[in-house]
């Protein structure tokens, strides 16, 4: 007699029987067999089905109780649903069992693939954790490697312009401190910023002992820059970002393409003469510079403990972070764990952050050395050297 492989089993009928006296196992097996040959033709004939390995072995359990007899029959089949349910409702005809008269009421038939989808579903969301767990601890390793290329940002000359090593021969001049620092961690340590559009001092100094690379953004602003160092500082080479990019948010592949692209001082010139970039240069006023520095050193006037208590309860709860200009007005709304990274990233002059978490020595660090004034936050790490006003929410 073939038997059934559990691998192959679709379904299982369930089914409860009551017998008027006392029987046995082989009793119940043999009424099964015996009552229902011939109703539903050779093709569904139980025991033919049962050494196909169609049907798989018939359990039985049952106990007598004052002299009558009650149980439960199980039944493994490979057959199709339209064919299982025919031999399920076979089973119900049979009215005796052994020398008693009986009955038989199936309870239900169970899906045996539904235990094993749930399995699966189960089993494969365990297997997905696993893998976003290995993902995210590379994706920790990662970011852990570039914020230790980045830490190694420095201060040179008397503006305190951020730099990485600058001791060689040849060196790339950026315009800001987001600039300088995506290039540290993407390993390209011989950098040093502007901080911002002006030509410091040291960067004309360092163009008469070093051979300059100008790495600007890929947009008008970039152009502009790139006109006033070049006719104020020795300049070699000339890289652009590309079109629309600034150099702060450019990936490795994207810095090395722009270098490798980097062209002479003479050749840009020509090619900004021919489409006409140097005749739309407007330079501007002291007075308009004064002005705009002005506008940013702005503080808010009001009780700002209060006012930022306030813009939490617009992200309470969250895990979101706030950076706001002086105004209060909103510059980023990012996650608690990229505020540092926001913070030196950061084109605009942040004001306060509002973190729904706990401010890392990190965060203080960076707000620190961005010039953030408040720092606003559930809770704090570490305080001793903090220069940032804090507020506790």
């Amino acid at each position: 007699m073939a038997k059934i492989s559990p691998v192959s089993i679709k379904y299982m009928i369930y089914a409860n029987f009551k017998a008027e006296g006392p029987l046995e196992k082989p009793d119940v097996i043999g009424a099964i067999f015996g009552q229902t040959e011939g109703l539903l033709g050779s093709e569904l004939e139980m025991r033919e089905l049962q050494k196909e390995g169609k049907i798989g072995r018939i359990e039985v359990e049952l106990e007598t109780i004052d002299g009558k007899s009650i149980g439960k029959i199980k039944i493994p089949s490979a057959l199709d649903r339209n064919e299982t349910t025919l031999i399920a409702a076979a089973i119900e005809t049979i009215d005796r069992i052994g020398p008693t008269e009986a009955k038989i009421e199936i309870e239900k038939i169970e899906d045996v693939r539904g235990t094993k989808r749930e399995f699966i579903l189960s089993r494969a969301k365990k297997l997905l954790e696993e893998l976003e767990s290995k993902e995210e601890f590379e994706e920790m390793a990662k970011s852990l490697k570039e914020e230790a290329r980045a830490s190694k940002i420095q201060e040179y000359g008397e503006e305190k312009l951020p730099a990485g090593e600058i001791s060689g021969n040849e060196i790339i001049v950026v315009e800001g401190r987001a600039d300088v620092v995506n290039l540290l961690k993407n390993r390209v340590n011989n950098v040093i910023g502007m901080n911002g559009t002006k030509l410091p001092k040291t960067i004309k100094e360092l163009g008469r002992e070093k051979v300059i690379t100008l790495f600007i953004d890929g947009d008008r602003g970039g152009k502009l820059i790139a006109k006033n160092v070049i006719e104020n500082a020795n300049i070699a080479f000339v890289a652009i970002a590309p079109d629309g990019k600034e150099v702060e948010e450019l990936t490795g592949k994207e810095i090395l393409m722009a270098l490798r692209k980097k062209m002479s001082v003479e050749e840009y010139m020509k090619k900004a003469k021919q489409n006409g970039d140097e005749d739309n240069h407007i330079e501007k006023s002291e007075n308009q510079e004064e002005n705009e520095e002005k506008q940013e050193e702005a503080q808010f006037k009001g009780n700002i403990k209060e006012a930022l208590r306030k813009e939490y309860e617009k992200i309470k709860g969250t895990g979101s972070a706030l950076l706001l200009d002086s105004n209060l007005g909103l510059i980023k709304k990012t996650s608690a764990k990229e505020v540092a990274k926001n913070i030196s990233y950061s084109k605009k002059k942040i004001f306060a952050v509002i973190i729904d978490g706990t401010a890392l020595s990190g965060i203080m660090k960076a707000c620190d050395e961005n010039g953030v004034s408040y720092l606003a936050a559930t809770n704090f790490a570490d305080i001793e050297d903090a220069k940032v006003n804090l507020v506790s929410l």
